[in-house]
């Protein structure tokens, strides 16, 4: 049974006699250990655990999201990084808490953050305890190095290289982005005149077409025909369109194998393929490094990091690389067998691995991955140009072909016959 998200009714006796109920959603594999963790939180004894059924939590969830200011990954960012400076400043832990919830002056997101930890503390849980309950907002990284520093004492080094990690991570994510954006408004921008030609001059023409009787070749009435279309079920085609896209995002999130395929086929791609491979490794190799270095054994990392990595194309090779590992490879050596990882990174991580300096190897890796992305995001306007002018230019001699020709032959003839008239 693998781990997931479910919503629990709960009813739990407490100390002094009261009885408290409520929801709760926990990324959990059986239903027993979400009886243990009340137990542990309210010191009491469950009554009643009911699992919801999946509407229910939509429900929940969805209540919880109004209800309840979110969480951006710039937010755990900032409450890392402060909690991080107050510990190690000496600032008791409650007080540090304390401090980030009552300061109007800071971010609302990081005092949200903070008023469920301390909650969470006052119910008498440890802080790596805490970051459990809410895995919605704690990625796995972040609670395996919270629990690590816990138990060795250096909290407060571990919640700042989350922060740091954290901090990162929203870069890669924010390069991506910036990358997609150039190629997605031309895109956009094509695809807005072509439809203004289909909705507006094409009818126009249409009807100018038959008011002279001309004769139009097939390309030009099948134009026509589509545009007439257009114009009737407008409201139709929007409506289709969008359940379309709505569609394909539901099936994108919900069904693993359609995730897998459209992966895989990104690092087919010419250009997408740069961009998954140094989003990717460096995602990738900044994880690793981080867990080699936090004292994580190999197979615990291995087993993390495909988790925590959300491209299919790199989780099913992870996991055939947790394999080899198990069976006594080296990762650099299962890796090379697995294949699909650059060989740069490779021959690196089996330096890294002989010499002993594995996490060393991996922030270099990292760093070098992060160094292509930006480089991929700084020139993929002009990568790209070249592509976008060619469709435009495709689109545009389409409709010139289609439409445009058919009206000089008509000027054509009418000069012909005002010639032969006269």
């Amino acid at each position: 049974m693998s781990a997931e998200f479910r919503t629990y009714y709960y009813r739990v006796l407490l100390p002094h006699g009261k009885v408290k109920s409520g929801f709760i959603r926990q990324l959990v594999e059986r239903d027993h250990s979400v009886r243990l963790r009340l137990e542990a939180q309210f010191d009491g004894t469950v009554l009643t655990l009911k699992r919801m059924p999946r509407w229910v939590a939509a429900l929940s969830d969805l209540r919880s999201g109004i209800a309840r200011h979110q969480v951006r990954p710039h937010d755990l960012a900032g409450f890392l990084r402060d909690m991080g400076i107050m510990l190690e400043a000496g600032v008791p832990m409650m007080e540090a808490l304390k401090t980030l919830v009552e300061d109007e002056a800071g971010d609302r997101g990081v005092a949200e953050i903070a008023r469920r930890v301390q909650s969470d503390l006052t119910a008498g849980m440890r802080m790596p305890q805490s970051f459990e309950r809410h895995p919605d907002i704690f990625p796995e990284t972040v609670r395996n190095l919270a629990e690590i520093g816990d138990q060795s004492g250096t909290l407060a080094k571990m919640l700042l290289e989350s922060a740091s990690h954290v901090e990162r991570l929203i870069d890669i994510k924010r390069d991506i982005r910036t990358a997609m954006i150039y190629p997605a408004m031309v895109f956009a921008t094509v695809i807005a005149v072509g439809f203004f030609w289909l909705y507006y001059v094409v009818p126009n023409l249409a009807q100018l077409f038959k008011q002279l009787h001309a004769k139009l070749p097939p390309l030009t009435q099948w134009v026509i025909a589509v545009s007439d279309a257009l114009v009737h079920y407008l409201i139709i085609f929007v409506v289709v369109v969008v359940l379309l896209i709505i569609f394909l995002i539901w099936l994108y999130r919900s069904w693993g194998r359609f995730r897998s395929k459209t992966h895989h086929w990104m690092h087919r791609l010419p250009i997408l393929r740069t961009l998954s491979t140094s989003s990717g490794m460096a995602f990738i190799s900044e994880h690793l490094a981080l867990l080699v270095r936090a004292g994580l054994d190999f197979m615990t990392s291995l087993d993390v990091l495909a988790r925590a990595t959300t491209d299919h194309y790199y989780r099913e090779r992870l996991i055939k690389v947790r394999e080899g590992v198990a069976r006594g490879e080296g990762i650099g050596a299962s890796m090379r067998r697995v294949g699909g990882f650059p060989a740069m990174a490779v021959r690196m991580i089996s330096v890294g691995e002989e010499s002993g300096s594995l996490g060393d190897q991996l922030d270099r890796l990292a760093a070098e991955f992060r160094k292509r992305l930006d480089v991929v995001v700084k020139s993929l306007g002009e990568i790209i140009k070249p592509a976008l002018i060619l469709v435009a230019g495709g689109l545009f001699i389409f409709l010139i072909v289609a439409l445009l020709l058919p009206i000089y032959d008509l000027v054509r003839q009418s000069v012909s016959h005002s010639l032969g008239g006269g």
